[in-house]
């Protein structure tokens, strides 16, 4: 498919915010579209090249370089277009008016295609080395002078991953179910194999050339993560204990960093965090440790990364955790921010998929094959069966340095529900209990603009409590602003 056939599906998208005519313009495209070209066009309607996790190299193309690209192509002064950037905050706008305005001719006129567009930008993420910023304006340069107007709007905002379409992975999904099973509800197939193997170029391939039966055979795979799964919340014991059918297991909910921790054939371990970046480099210790403490050809378990104190050992709060997130000198802040890993859950096992078996069953897998460290352990678990014994383990957790609990269902249908959020896992932390003991007086000292919704007006207010020693106002919280709404 053209490029600029592929831009107008985009302007189409761009103009909508009626979800199901997103999905039925998506359907649309999908369908005239090849397997292969299929799946570069759904990594740019997300303005990316491939998912995080695969460690590919992002672009690397910054607002300045892009407006480099396009005075170069166009041949208006960079200043120039630096001036229209700040005036319009549209990289796109910017970019089509360029060309609109466009002072210089190509010497060789080409149509663009999806692949020509990706595959270069393709190849100016790889570049790396000395003159690789130099190439990758040369590459986006050739496409902005082969482009027209519109289809340098699309280029730009790709580059910058700024596409203001309104669309998420599941809007992609639903349009796949809607061009090739012929209705959205049948997304959650496509979703199941997604949420197992979370590389949405790679599903819609899928969903083309094998269907229904090619994705019910996606399996989890060491090196691939998996969507996590996440709880519900609530703030009564009681409550928590009925949802799961009065009895659970309680563990406790550290205040760390979630990892999804791999160990592939080649023996490779690799972690990935809560939104799937692979954050392998920041925790070498905890690659050691894992080797050591847990045993099997392949397997991915899943814990929670605390910042532990290197003096007393007690646990440290997630802020310590952040000077772990750099990319020199880790052997220091392995020294000055020591961490240990807590396990709480297995879901793949040399060579078995675990996620359709009840929690009990992967927790029993999960205790046969770790053998607690100083740096690895089981997250502290406890049976629980009444409302005093919940309430109990939750504020004894918190004593020890933790947010609170995460109550798990026993029941046989708890499976390992993956990139859902739902009610066989209930958090149960002491900030969701409302335990003021008065009320408080505070002044409006500020607002914020709104976004989204609350364009126009204000989106958050700036409080504050009067401080007579000092005299003087000391801010304390922000406060949500509610939108009211008059029929």
């Amino acid at each position: 498919m053209l490029f600029k056939e592929f831009c107008e599906y985009l302007k189409g998208l761009e103009v909508t915010s009626e979800r199901l005519r997103m999905i039925s313009i998506l359907a649309k495209l999908f369908k005239e579209l090849s397997p292969e070209e299929l799946q570069k066009a759904t990594y740019l309607l997300l303005g990316e090249l491939w998912p995080d996790w695969t460690g590919y190299p992002e672009l690397g193309v910054a607002e300045k370089m892009c407006l480099e690209a396009l005075s170069r192509a166009s041949g208006i002064p960079k200043s120039e277009l630096e001036k229209m950037f700040k005036r319009l905050g549209d990289i796109g706008r910017v970019a089509e008016l360029a060309m609109q305005k466009k002072r210089l001719a190509a010497l060789v006129a080409q149509q663009l295609t999806i692949t020509d567009v990706y595959d270069s930008l393709a190849k100016a993420a790889r570049a790396t080395g000395p003159g690789s910023q130099d190439l990758k304006i040369r590459i986006l340069t050739g496409l902005f002078l082969s482009a027209s107007p519109i289809e340098a709007k699309y280029i730009a905002r790709i580059v910058l991953g700024t596409m203001r379409l309104g669309i998420q992975e599941m809007t992609i999904l639903d349009g796949l179910a809607q061009a090739f099973f012929g209705t959205k509800e049948k997304r959650p197939i496509i979703e199941s194999a997604f949420n197992k193997y979370p590389d949405i170029g790679f599903i819609a391939r899928i969903t083309a050339e094998k269907g229904e039966d090619g994705l019910k055979q996606i399996r989890a795979k060491p090196g691939v993560p998996i969507r996590p799964m996440l709880a519900e919340r609530l703030s009564s014991p009681s409550e928590i204990l009925m949802k799961i059918g009065g009895e659970g297991i309680a563990e406790y909910k550290y205040d760390g960093e979630r990892a999804q921790i791999h160990k592939t054939e080649n023996e490779k371990i690799i972690i990935y965090s809560r939104r799937l970046e692979n954050i392998t480099n920041q925790y070498p210790d905890v690659v050691k440790a894992i080797k050591e403490a847990v045993q099997g050809e392949t397997f991915i378990v899943e814990g929670e990364i605390v910042c532990v104190d290197p003096d007393t050992g007690e646990l440290r709060p997630f802020q310590e955790l952040m000077h772990r997130k750099r990319k020199y000198d880790i052997a220091r802040a392995m020294q000055e921010y020591p961490v240990k890993v807590f396990l709480f859950d297995c879901l793949y096992l040399n060579g078995e998929e675990l996620l359709e078996k009840p929690y009990p069953k992967r927790r029993e897998i999960l205790e046969s094959i770790v053998k607690t460290t100083d740096i690895v352990e089981l997250a502290k678990a406890k049976f629980v069966k009444n409302s005093d014994e919940l309430e109990e383990f939750m504020l004894k957790a918190v004593e020890d340095g933790c947010e609170g609990v995460v109550v798990k269902s026993l029941s046989n249908d708890a499976i390992y529900e993956a990139g859902a959020r739902g009610w066989k896992w209930i958090k149960y932390k002491r900030d969701y209990k409302s335990e003021m003991m008065d009320t408080v007086d505070l002044v409006v000292v500020g607002a914020f603009h709104g976004r989204g919704r609350r364009s126009g007006t204000y989106g958050a207010l700036l409080v504050a409590t009067y401080n007579p020693q000092r005299d003087m106002f000391e801010s304390v919280c922000k406060l949500g602003v509610v939108l009211l709404t008059h029929n």
